[in-house]
């Protein structure tokens, strides 16, 4: 593992209970990079994630963060090395407002998380709205709430679960704008998507799980000569 990796998965088995549904998964992510994995439901992206946290039933393979082997860490542990997690259910305190859910993550990163104040200039939506209740905010504002609490924390490898998902294209352009300007900070993405247009513009290299395996993947520079197959992958 080199010095500029920040996530290595090697030979990732995993089951929920008796269900089998990650079958010998590898990839790599390199520190400052941008990694998407795409897909269709149920192809085994969100339990890659899941997986890397520890909040997946059974575990085998390796899975090494800044060169920390987490299997079998408790989640705990497994955050603390500066992980920070968007899941796809968004997670935040519905009768908190915008400014306490912000105010609540403890600090997992090696680093300081952004402040506050940082965070409004980066979603100045959020500024607006920081006294309405989490639950009072639009599904795009939820998002981005979503996305700067895991910020505070000073997490600097981030995986984010469909944050496009059934959101206005306004929207999705502006959470495109803050992956890339996250990338220029310096943070580690990982994105799960279906969203293949969004994706696409973003990704540094993009992997296809089908069935819980890796089927295939392509690096930026190679998106175009690559696409028919990657949409006949994906059902685009």
């Amino acid at each position: 593992m080199s010095d500029t990796t920040a996530l290595e998965i090697k030979g990732l088995n995993a089951w929920y209970g008796e269900s089998h549904v990650l079958h010998g998964i590898d990839l790599t992510v390199h520190r400052g990079e941008v990694v998407c994995l795409l897909g269709r439901n149920g192809a085994g992206r969100t339990s890659t994630l899941r997986s890397i946290l520890g909040l997946i039933g059974r575990a085998e393979g390796s899975i090494k963060v800044n060169g920390t082997e987490v299997i079998g860490k408790p989640t705990h542990e497994i955050a603390r090395l500066g992980i920070g997690y968007c899941p796809e259910e968004r997670g935040i305190f519905a009768s908190l407002s915008c400014e306490q859910n912000l105010m609540l993550p403890p600090e997992v990163g090696q680093g300081t998380g952004l402040s506050v104040e940082e965070i409004y200039e980066m979603f100045p939506n959020l500024k607006e709205r920081r006294s309405s209740p989490g639950g009072r905010l639009s599904g795009g504002e939820q998002q981005m709430l979503s996305i700067a609490r895991i910020l505070r924390t000073g997490a600097n490898l981030l995986l984010l679960d469909e944050i496009t998902e059934g959101l206005a294209p306004v929207i999705v352009q502006k959470l495109g704008e803050i992956v890339r300007t996250l990338r220029e900070r310096g943070f580690t993405i990982v994105l799960v998507e279906q969203n293949f247009r969004f994706a696409s513009k973003l990704a540094d290299r993009n992997y296809v799980i089908e069935h819980g395996e890796v089927v295939k993947m392509v690096e930026k520079e190679r998106l175009e000569e690559n696409r028919k197959t990657l949409e006949t992958l994906l059902g685009v």
